[in-house]
């Protein structure tokens, strides 16, 4: 997301998510119910783009990421992208 002044909005994941690689998977919990309360399970994309947001991150760095992960047009995973992002905000899972 690009901000009124030009500038990419920084994310990252709010450090009360808790992640987890399992073999047939990726999962995620809040630690603090009051903001979320559940499991979430994630497929490889929205697992890439959780632990991309581990850190300090951009729009532009995650969809790049998935892009040189995956075998898809651009616009599918700019798409997608979007999508999971809106997700993670909708459990409050992103500080930006």
């Amino acid at each position: 997301m690009i901000t009124a002044d030009g500038k990419e909005t920084i994310m990252k994941l709010k450090e009360t998510f808790i992640t987890c690689g399992l073999s047939d998977g990726h999962v995620m919990v809040s630690t603090d119910e009051n903001v979320f309360s559940g499991l979430v399970r994630s497929n490889d994309t929205a697992a890439l783009i959780v632990e991309t947001l581990k850190h300090d991150t951009g729009l532009e760095e995650i969809t790049e990421k998935v892009f040189a992960e995956f075998d898809a047009p651009r616009e599918v995973i700019e798409r997608d992208v979007s999508e999971i992002l809106e997700q993670l905000r909708g459990i409050g899972a992103v500080n930006e």
